[in-house]
């Protein structure tokens, strides 16, 4: 009897091309063609140079800014229902406008939800996703929705450092269940940096809740953009007399001057992935591929297997 055929077609917008293709090599195939004309004015097309009748669609596409990369992944969804693709599942490693989860004041969008509901409106049956940047965003979908954790990939890496007194810290209360799985998972402790914000993207102060004298630390985080807040707390658990710091950052963003000021900060080590191309390079930055991680997702939503094992860190 032979083997059955694959229905799978894995393509990419091309701010994640160069993910895309890691992902499809390890779920062992090839990187299915599509290209993206641009008109002179900046309007762009885009199209699949191939058959993907009754397959499963799989979209590769972090949506990070600008506005064209969320836009050319809602094409690519379109064009997809247009050319007959049975499902059509969004694969996007790092989910942008994801701090926009709430109404922090009067009168502002919620764009997380609005994105959401695009997404469901052009026509995604299934979205897989990593480290959002609030859980309840999942709530926003009307359709399946895979969140995966940048721990499946950072635990192992953490457990090969077999650093002693280790401990883990969240470098803001809003990441404090992140610091507490990862010490859980690790049988350690963790501590809390309390940050008061004077306006976005600017760190008016943070003290340390928790004792770090003698220990070498891991900050925990999903996003890492100008900075300020991972390296100021850097320091502050430095003056706090502990050995060392590390930081363990899913999406590496890095906004403005965001590598000087890790190069001049107290970090031995800053851990990322490869959710969001990096710009610039810096010594002190190690990244992680996360493809092996999406490709097993792929295989287990296509051959209809579960993938709860893979929240179990006990396990990993």
């Amino acid at each position: 009897m032979s083997a059955k055929k694959s229905t799978v077609s894995i393509f990419s917008g091309r701010v994640s091309h160069y993910l895309a293709e890691k992902i499809a090599t390890n779920f062992g195939t090839v990187l299915g063609e599509s290209i993206v004309t641009e008109f002179s004015d900046g309007e762009f097309q885009t199209s699949f140079e191939e058959n993907i009748r009754g397959r499963d669609v799989f979209i590769v596409q972090s949506t990070i800014p600008p506005a064209d990369n969320f836009y050319e992944l809602l094409m690519m969804i379109d064009a997809a229902k247009r050319a007959s693709a049975r499902n059509i599942i969004a694969v996007i490693p790092y989910f942008g406008y994801g701090r926009q989860d709430r109404k922090d004041k009067p009168r502002v969008s919620i764009a997380s939800k609005m994105n959401a509901d695009l997404l469901t409106t052009v026509g995604i049956d299934r979205l897989i996703t990593l480290d959002l940047h609030a859980d309840q965003i999942q709530g926003f979908f009307n359709v399946p929705v895979d969140h995966l954790y940048a721990s499946n990939i950072f635990v192992p890496y953490i457990r090969s450092l077999d650093i002693p007194d280790l401990i883990f810290a969240s470098p803001d209360t809003g990441g404090t269940r992140r610091a507490a799985s990862y010490a859980k998972a690790l049988n350690t402790g963790f501590v809390i940096s309390y940050k008061h914000r004077t306006k976005p993207n600017v760190v008016g102060e943070i003290r340390l809740i928790g004792d770090v004298k003698d220990k070498n630390v891991i900050l925990v985080d999903d996003i890492i953009d100008t900075a300020g807040t991972i390296t100021r707390a850097a320091e502050v658990i430095m003056q706090g007399g502990a050995k060392s710091v590390r930081a363990f950052c899913t999406h590496p963003i890095l906004s403005g001057d965001a590598c000087r000021k890790i190069k001049e900060s107290p970090f031995t080590e800053v851990l990322v992935t490869d959710t969001i191309p990096i710009k610039e390079k810096c010594d002190k930055i190690t990244v992680l591929s996360t493809a092996k991680l999406f490709a097993e997702v792929i295989k287990r939503v296509q051959n209809r297997k579960s993938i709860s094992s893979l929240f179990n860190l006990s396990k990993i």
